[in-house]
């Protein structure tokens, strides 16, 4: 029984191993076929499964991949690349939220590895992409309602304002009717009627009041008027100034100079501290200490590999600066490069 399992796994592995030749060459179809025997004879091998999610997204074949990556994630939680994968599939079919998490999960996994790899780099990059994508899909959704409730506040400004303008004109219509009314009554009675009840004079001096009182209904509407244009300009800006101050999480901000690398004047990705105190990205300083020399490019004091350590403080803040701001696929060109291939199999 023991043999036959061992022939089975070996037979899985020159199938594997084929199904890498078949790739090299672009024969994804032939390279299925052999990772889909290999998978018959061993399917609790994580490898078979990635493996053939690689050729599943060569050929776009989006659905595929996340089953396949699905699968490896369940025989071995840790595969960084059935994560990273897995992450693809999922931006693919526009699930951000999971895409994000699983494209996280593979940067913490592949950190755990070398820490020079291009594998954190490239990583990092495909999750700055999810995240914008994220955060610009989350974001163009809450500008969108925000605009609809503006409008429909301005909306009731705009109507309440001018129920009020009309209040007004209609109070100084029903003012005008009556002071109509009166000079029809007086213009209706004879001579002998208006001497009986007042002279001459007091009719001239009841026409001065009457004049008098329509100019103060003028002065009194003008003032009104302009006092209810003032109070609906100063509720627009009011209303205008709140949604302004509700949107602007949704404004690129810039990026804390203390929370990027002074050699590669981006974000950091992974920081470590130097005993000198001088955080760095952990991959430049890296490659800086293997092909440059044993110093820390700032103070050129002796520095060796073993002596840097995370700054987790730095780390935490980029974090929390990436969660209240979320476009840091705006921050470089990460828009623009190609998706990493994981350079082939294992």
């Amino acid at each position: 029984m023991a043999s036959r399992i061992s022939s089975a796994s070996k037979q899985a592995e020159l199938l594997k191993d084929q199904g890498n030749l078949y790739f090299k060459k672009e024969r994804f179809g032939a390279a299925i076929d052999a990772y889909t025997e290999a998978i018959t004879l061993c399917s609790d091998v994580p490898v078979y499964w990635t493996n053939r999610a690689l050729c599943h997204r060569k050929r776009n074949e989006w659905e595929r991949m996340e089953s396949d990556c699905r699968k490896a994630l369940e025989l071995d939680k840790h595969a960084v690349k059935a994560h990273y994968m897995l992450g693809l599939a999922l931006l693919q079919r526009e699930c951000y939220a999971e895409a994000v998490k699983h494209l996280e999960k593979a940067l913490e996994l592949s950190r755990g590895g070398k820490p020079t790899s291009y594998m954190v780099e490239e990583i990092w990059r495909e999750l700055a992409k999810a995240k914008y994508i994220e955060w610009e899909v989350v974001s163009n959704a809450r500008r969108k309602k925000q605009k609809e409730v503006r409008e429909i506040c301005e909306k009731a400004l705009k109507e309440e304002y001018e129920a009020a303008v009309k209040k007004l004109k209609d109070k100084e219509g029903k003012l005008n009717d009556i002071k109509q009314l009166n000079d029809t009554r007086i213009s209706d009675m004879s001579m002998g009627e208006v001497i009986l009840i007042e002279d001459d004079e007091r009719v001239d001096s009841g026409e001065m009041e009457a004049d008098d009182f329509q100019s103060t209904v003028d002065t009194s509407k003008v003032s009104e008027l302009s006092r209810l244009n003032l109070l609906y300009k100063e509720r627009l800006q009011a209303l205008s100034e709140i949604f302004n101050k509700a949107g602007s999480p949704d404004k690129p901000a810039e990026i804390p100079e203390y929370l990027c690398c002074g050699i590669t004047m981006d974000i950091f990705r992974d920081p470590v501290i130097t005993p000198s105190g001088v955080t760095y990205e952990r991959a430049v300083l890296l490659e800086h200490l293997r092909k440059v020399g044993k110093f820390d490019p700032l103070t050129r004091a002796d520095l060796q590999p073993n002596q840097v350590v995370s700054n987790l403080a730095i780390k935490e803040g980029v974090q929390a600066f990436l969660a209240e701001n979320g476009q840091m696929g705006s921050f470089s060109s990460v828009i623009i490069y190609e998706r990493w291939s994981f350079g082939g199999f294992v």
